[in-house]
């Protein structure tokens, strides 16, 4: 059968992938008296008087709800909320299978900024976090930016974050695997949406020299500043994005003589004449999934020293797995009320720490997605970011 067959499969005779189990047994009047009326009661009135206690008394401590409007969808695009709940639901069982977190897939049968905003703030007393997912740029900022400030549960965009804070950890790596200083290097990005941005932002944070952009419309340049969109301003604004002193508004024309590519945006749009155009030991994150910007063995072939992408079956995979199970354990366990900056450079080194100097190698510059290490030790950086900074409730 082929994968396609078999995923069909799977999930028609699973009837897809979660199931709500009771932690407490009904077995009699006493288990009922207790975990239904009447006893039930003195709970709600404790909580009535310190609404806290939520976190003691009942699952919001460890809930999660995965909420998209299916309007960005792995690389399927705007498929709707119906056609996003397979990708939710299996966001939900990586979050309980690796870090013993629970959650509820929510897709939203709208695409309305507001009405998405206002339906996240309605759930907040029943989560402990709300993990955004697969909502398009530049709407996903906005959201996600007006949840982490009119809500006091932490709020973080999957999409954004994850994928930013597995390429610093890769390229912390780097630095120790190569000894090129980051401060020295020129990357260039390709996609500047949710992904793309926010690795930018988290590459500058890490201490990465001068990143060179290019998107749909070309190379990001600032003076094409008034024909883009806020986030690509504030990146602009901020010193994110370098402009290139030279270039003819084509990513051949920036690619040349840098050191590393990261590409999250479409599939073949780097050739091997470009890969070879780069400086020394040039390094190569193709991560457009399924189809990358340029095939592993391409990139291989034409020099690459270093290759990362988004797929499980080549070294160096990206996957957001590494961060976001290990980031929501440590945000619950100390009642986290929000996902700062802090916690998630936190993250990033952590990631990073896994691998020993005398491991990393080319094909090892991230750990696996199934490293039992990664969790544990991820959670336990956020937890002590999110104390140092004085956002937890404990």
């Amino acid at each position: 059968m082929s994968l396609k067959d078999d995923a069909l499969k799977m999930h028609k005779e699973n009837k897809g992938k979660l199931e709500i189990k009771s932690k407490v047994k009904i077995e009699n009047q006493e288990d009922l008296s207790l975990a239904y009326t009447p006893g039930v009661a003195f709970v709600c009135k404790e909580i009535e008087r310190d609404k806290e206690l939520a976190y003691d008394y009942t699952s919001k401590n460890n809930m999660v709800a995965v909420i998209t409007d299916g309007s960005a969808v792995l690389g399927l695009g705007n498929i709707g909320p119906y056609g996003a709940i397979p990708v939710m639901e299996g966001k939900s069982i990586l979050l309980k299978e690796l870090a013993g977190v629970d959650s509820i897939p929510l897709c939203l049968k709208t695409q309305n900024v507001e009405e998405i905003i206002s339906i996240c703030k309605a759930l907040e007393p029943t989560l402990g976090a709300i993990n955004l997912e697969d909502i398009s740029a530049p709407r996903c900022v906005t959201i996600e930016r007006r949840l982490i400030e009119e809500m006091d549960i932490p709020v973080f965009h999957d999409d954004q974050h994850g994928t930013s804070i597995i390429v610093a950890a890769a390229f912390l790596n780097i630095e120790r695997f190569t000894k090129r200083k980051l401060s020295d290097m020129t990357v260039v990005l390709s996609g500047t949406g949710a992904a793309g941005s926010m690795v930018a932002k988290m590459l500058k944070k890490i201490g990465v020299g001068k990143i060179y952009a290019y998107n749909i419309t070309g190379v990001v340049d600032k003076n094409k500043y008034d024909s883009y969109d806020f986030l690509i301003k504030e990146l602009i604004d901020e010193g994110v994005f370098d402009t290139p002193e030279a270039h003819d508004n084509t990513l051949a024309s920036i690619i040349k003589g840098a050191d590393a590519f990261v590409g999250v945006s479409a599939p073949n749009l780097v050739s091997k004449e470009m890969v070879k155009s780069m400086n020394d030991k040039p390094i190569i994150f193709a991560m457009a999934n399924p189809n990358p910007e340029i095939t592993y063995d391409d990139a291989i072939e034409a020099g690459a020293y270093i290759v990362g992408s988004g797929r499980s079956d080549y070294p160096n995979q990206i996957n957001n797995v590494l961060a976001f199970p290990g980031i929501f354990k440590g945000a619950l366990a100390v009642r986290a009320k929000k996902i700062n900056e802090e916690m998630k450079l936190a993250a990033a080194y952590a990631i990073s720490s896994i691998i020993k100097d005398e491991e990393l190698r080319c094909d090892y510059i991230v750990p696996s997605a199934f490293d039992k290490r990664v969790v544990d030790s991820v959670s336990k950086a956020v937890m002590e970011a999110a104390i140092k900074t004085g956002v937890t409730r404990k």
